[in-house]
């Protein structure tokens, strides 16, 4: 749970947030949010969740642990979605993705 501090000062400043600001949303003190970031203090799993729910990021990806910590709570979403999918609409979708991600590699291999 140590990377809980990192994660809440990085999404904090990306979004452009005081401590203030976060601890208005999630209804605690600055001072708490402080010590939140200075690994001082672990939140309660409520606390982390509401934080989590901020930020629009799961718990995993809050804490950097899991099997979804990379992924937002956007990109979890649309896994989940693609899962309850019909194997021929997976497959549809996966020939997109795939010829999408074959191009990416291909400009980026271009820009080097």
């Amino acid at each position: 749970m140590m990377n809980i501090a990192n994660s809440v000062t990085q999404l904090r400043k990306e979004q452009n947030l005081s401590q203030t600001d976060l601890a208005k949303i999630v209804g605690c003190s600055r001072e708490i949010i402080s010590k939140y970031e200075k690994e001082g203090v672990m939140p309660s799993v409520e606390t982390a969740k509401k934080i989590a729910d901020a930020f629009s990021v799961s718990l995993d990806y809050l804490v950097g642990e899991g099997q979804n910590s990379t992924f937002d709570k956007k990109t979890v979403e649309r896994l989940q979605e693609i899962e309850s999918m019909k194997p021929d609409a997976k497959q549809s979708l996966f020939s997109i993705i795939d010829s999408v991600i074959r191009d990416y590699k291909t400009q980026q291999a271009y820009a080097h």
